[in-house]
């Protein structure tokens, strides 16, 4: 029987494998680990990486808490009263070089004493340009991946991630998007318990599979000043969607979470410029353009 326990730990293999492949790729800096607790019940490992040759911040965390559930949690999933149970796996990359992408993941698995559950996660890219080729290589990644699991999750999640990250007082997406999904269960898809926990590994897997072959493809690209505001820019946009936007900041802060650990997503600079306007032709009004919903990336319609 697949136990929250064995849930945890097959979680924290994956967060063993993603820090060996990036520690690998990046060729100097190493993860720091710093293991905490929770004082209502659980912890978890926050792994962070930063001033390597690619990746300037970073962080890739492991965490396992349990407790009462908060009444803000139960009222905004309109769940019963019942103790909770929930582990997952976060990251998020800011490279150094502007021609590197920023990329986020989690995969996480929620109980409660009732007997519910669900798994929910997903990954997407964030560019500081978006070069076509990487999106639909991404892309195409992605949707070959959730076809061994079913045929419709890549175009079900796809939108789900177009829609979720989205940024409305932009009115723009914040990257390039990617599969998202929430609250799936043996109810909710045509898979059971057991095949819905394969789906969830194989997009924990798929991570360093891909975002070490972007690593790789563009961290000698040479950028100018120029192009480095830029990417403070777009580190800007980042932090506005996942403090204003994001569920689960909202739900680790809620939970009482380890705020150092929750809020390592945010980048190490980024600049908000009052009234920045794009250069007409520019490769970053290009990129903006591109900031849409609908983008049929994986056949590379654009």
């Amino acid at each position: 029987m697949m136990t929250k326990e064995h849930i945890a730990e097959e979680l924290q293999k994956i967060q063993d494998y993603i820090c060996t492949q990036l520690e690998s790729a990046d060729g100097l800096a190493t993860f720091q680990e710093d293991a905490w607790t929770r004082a209502e019940g659980g912890g978890g490992r926050s792994r962070v990486i930063k001033n390597g040759n690619v990746l300037e911040k970073g962080g890739v965390n492991f965490s396992a808490v349990h407790g009462k559930t908060p009444e803000k949690i139960l009222q905004a999933l309109n769940l019963p009263e019942a103790d909770f149970f929930a582990t997952g796996v976060s990251i998020v990359l800011h490279p150094n070089n502007p021609h590197v992408p920023i990329i986020h993941m989690n995969i996480r698995y929620f109980e409660m004493s009732n007997g519910t559950y669900w798994f929910g996660g997903g990954i997407d890219l964030t560019p500081h340009y978006v070069v076509k080729e990487d999106a639909v290589f991404f892309h195409r990644a992605l949707e070959n991946m959730c076809k061994q699991h079913h045929v419709d999750f890549y175009p079900k999640f796809k939108t789900w991630a177009d829609d979720y990250f989205y940024i409305p007082h932009r009115q723009e997406t914040r990257g390039i998007g990617g599969i998202f999904f929430d609250h799936l269960h043996e109810k909710s898809t045509p898979l059971s318990k057991t095949q819905l926990w394969e789906f969830i590994k194989a997009t924990g897997m798929l991570f360093p599979e891909t975002y070490v072959a972007l690593m790789h493809k563009n961290k000698t690209k040479a950028f100018s000043e120029t192009e480095r505001t830029w990417q403070k820019i777009r580190r800007g946009r980042y932090v506005e969607f996942n403090l204003v936007y994001d569920k689960g900041t909202k739900f680790g802060l809620d939970t009482n979470g380890r705020t150092e650990s929750i809020l390592m997503s945010l980048p190490p600079e980024a600049n908000w410029e009052y009234e920045f306007k794009t250069t007409p032709g520019s490769k970053e009004e290009e990129t903006l353009a591109l900031l849409t919903k609908g983008i049929d990336w994986s056949n590379g319609v654009v």
